[in-house]
């Protein structure tokens, strides 16, 4: 019997170099591993991709896209974990626990929600970004969780998409549509997700 998979990691990527690998690292070293690594890289051609290590929980797929919400949503598609999470190119999860901390939390969660999100770290400025602990309309039009740090239920990035029309903060957008449309109610954890 095949296990399920509890989480997708997805990372597009365009000719990013020795951040690709340095992302990819980040998710290799957690010490939960019931995760895939899916690589969508929009025909890179700076050698970066054939560098990646070999491991069977990662997958690369290589295919033009018309910009980032177009590789994330054709990423979607290739998900098979039962929450999935984009980490850009440079981001990288803030310690190898993240994903051991997110599926406890889960685990335990009783309220069950479609969307769990935590806090960032800033490297530019050597700070954490506390999100805010309770999701409201109030709150989503002020400052809603950046997508490094929300973990999507998988069924739900398969019913709603990134708008690829929108060119900057389509992730904004979409956490909007789930809110105000699909009546989704996020959870906040107090983790640190990931380093961006």
């Amino acid at each position: 019997m095949v296990k399920q998979i509890t989480f997708s990691v997805v990372i597009v990527c365009l000719n990013a170099g020795q951040e690709l690998l340095r992302t990819v690292d980040s998710v290799l070293r957690q010490s939960y591993s019931n995760y895939e690594i899916i690589v969508k890289d929009g025909m890179s051609g700076d050698g970066y991709v054939e560098r990646l290590p070999a491991d069977e929980r990662l997958r690369i797929v290589r295919q033009k896209d018309k910009g980032i919400y177009d590789a994330m949503n054709q990423a979607i598609s290739l998900t098979t974990g039962d929450y999935v999470i984009f980490l850009n190119c440079g981001d990288y999860f803030y310690d190898e626990k993240v994903l051991e901390k997110v599926n406890a939390w889960i685990a335990t969660d009783k309220a069950s929600t479609e969307i769990y999100y935590g806090d960032i770290y800033n490297r530019n400025v050597s700070a954490k970004v506390i999100s805010n602990p309770h999701i409201n309309a109030f709150a989503c039009y002020r400052n809603v969780p950046c997508h490094q740090a929300c973990f999507y239920s998988g069924v739900l990035m398969k019913r709603r998409r990134y708008q690829p029309q929108y060119k900057v903060r389509a992730d904004y957008e979409h956490f909007l549509g789930c809110y105000f449309e699909d009546g989704v109610r996020p959870v906040a954890m107090r983790i640190v997700v990931a380093s961006y």
